[in-house]
């Protein structure tokens, strides 16, 4: 199934490429991260949706700072596709706070490109979207 789903919204709301799953998750697209990230937040909420894996991951936070962080698998739904990855679960309280506070929006966690790249995602940045080539 091919998908093209539009940022724009996102962008416009907050400046940040950001979807929502069916379940309501919003996350961030960062091309930049190279893991997926969900926050602690979220993770203490819906524990028992997700399958805790014994692998701990060291990530560099929002902060900068190096963080041992525990690793999850978790499958989400979006645009009609069901989806599973591993996340690793960080504290990001003050920058999620930040976000929310001079957008209105709430941010769950992360795609990074562990993401993208098993789902073949493609980030279209002329028209603003994301398509997969599945």
């Amino acid at each position: 199934v091919n998908m093209e789903f539009p940022l724009t919204l996102g962008l416009q709301k907050t400046g940040l490429p950001l979807i929502i799953s069916s379940d309501n998750l919003c996350f961030l697209i960062d091309t930049g991260s190279t893991h997926n990230i969900l926050f602690s937040f979220v993770y203490e909420h819906f524990k028992d949706r997700f399958k805790v894996l014994e692998e701990r991951r060291n990530i560099i936070g929002i902060d900068g700072v190096q963080h041992e962080a525990p690793t999850i698998e978790a499958i989400f739904n979006f645009e009609g596709m069901s989806y599973t990855s591993f996340f690793a679960i960080l504290d990001a309280s003050e920058a999620v706070v930040q976000v929310q506070e001079e957008t209105g929006v709430q941010i769950h966690g992360v795609l990074g490109t562990q993401f993208l790249v098993e789902n073949k995602w493609i980030v279209d940045f002329e028209k603003l979207t994301i398509n997969n080539v599945k």
